[in-house]
């Protein structure tokens, strides 16, 4: 990878010569601007205004514009010699945990390349120093003209550093949210669980630019005179008025999508309670319905029957067969009562 800047990192007194690389690239098509009716190309020539004449790129300088109007020549070398530490170097000021970087704040992205064998053993020490303390370091350094502000931290086994705006380059968000006094249901808010838990996660390594395919897809066709394929006409979404019709459908499309599958259900640490109720299951496996839930009953009721007239079957075998023996009983005593008179007697 082509460096695009040379200098040192600043550690206190250790000193790191690095490069600066790219640690991003663009994969975007570009397009030339040309005459629509003859195909030509469409160039921007360079023109000194004074001389009315086309000038080359050595030429070129740089000027600061004032208020009046007039150009204040600013040279290569005038940059080269500001009064500041950061022209060559990046110098680390803090070191800060990660997550007080907010994301609105990171910007390009670059790779911190060791410059030279001398520099291999303080890189070293600065990468494993930053790992070891779970941080990220803060650094001021001066790029194409200005001095920006930086976050060196440790990717794989490499540095990379990150430009950063300064903080007052950062909007507020004024107006940007909605007026005071929307308010969501709980219901609401399951459906929206349950959608996130059955959207999932994603390998980022998966997700590519279907746009850029296409056009790669036209620009080919054309190029060998064929006709470009045409684009697929996707169903418009129509006006969803309610907001919980729309999350019960988006749930079930996300379930349809990822092959039915449920999704996950994370139970919460012992002790700690939901404060909103449970996520109704809405498409995929729904619960028993009311008519269901008839059906179940239609369908236990004649094993109910059966089971209570067995056992009034059974009860009354059982009191039959009480009965007998209580009528042979009194039979067997009615005989040895005669028996016992007819003794009394032939005495």
């Amino acid at each position: 990878m082509r460096s695009i800047w040379n200098g040192a990192i600043s550690f206190g007194l250790v000193s790191i010569p690095i490069k600066l690389v790219n640690a991003t690239e663009s994969h975007s098509v570009s397009f030339r601007q040309i005459h629509t009716e003859d195909g030509g190309r469409i160039r921007y020539r360079k023109v000194c205004e004074l001389e009315d004449r086309e000038v080359t790129q050595a030429e070129i300088g740089k000027a600061y514009e004032d208020a009046d109007g007039s150009m204040i020549p600013i040279t290569d070398e005038d940059l080269s010699h500001l009064p500041i530490p950061t022209a060559r170097t990046i110098e680390i000021v803090a070191f800060v945990p990660e997550e007080r970087i907010d994301p609105l704040q990171m910007g390009s992205a670059y790779y911190l390349a060791a410059s030279g064998a001398p520099a291999a053993k303080p890189y070293t020490l600065l990468r494993e120093a930053l790992k070891r303390s779970n941080r990220v370091a803060i650094a001021k350094f001066a790029l194409r003209g200005r001095e920006r502000l930086g976050m060196l931290r440790v990717v794989g086994d490499a540095i990379a550093m990150h430009g950063l705006l300064w903080p007052d380059e950062v909007r507020a968000p004024e107006g940007v949210a909605p007026d005071a006094g929307v308010t969501v249901r709980d219901q609401e808010l399951d459906l929206a669980d349950a959608l996130m838990d059955t959207l999932g996660e994603i390998d980022l390594d998966d997700l590519h630019d279907e746009y850029q395919e296409a056009l790669e897809e036209v620009i080919a066709a054309k190029s060998a005179g064929e006709t470009p394929p045409e684009s697929r006409e996707e169903e418009k979404p129509g006006k969803v008025l309610d907001l919980m019709a729309a999350l019960e459908s988006s749930v079930r499309a996300a379930r349809e999508s990822r092959g039915g599958e449920e999704a996950e259900v994370r139970s919460l640490p012992q002790g700690e309670k939901s404060s909103r109720r449970a996520p109704k299951e809405t498409g995929g496996k729904k619960s028993m319905s009311a008519a269901a839930k008839k059906t179940a009953a239609k369908k236990a009721a004649p094993k109910k029957s059966t089971a209570t007239a067995g056992k009034t079957a059974a009860k009354k075998t059982t009191a039959g067969g009480t009965a007998k023996k209580a009528t042979g009983k009194s039979a067997a005593g009615k005989g040895t009562a005669k028996k016992t008179a007819s003794r009394k007697r032939s005495a």
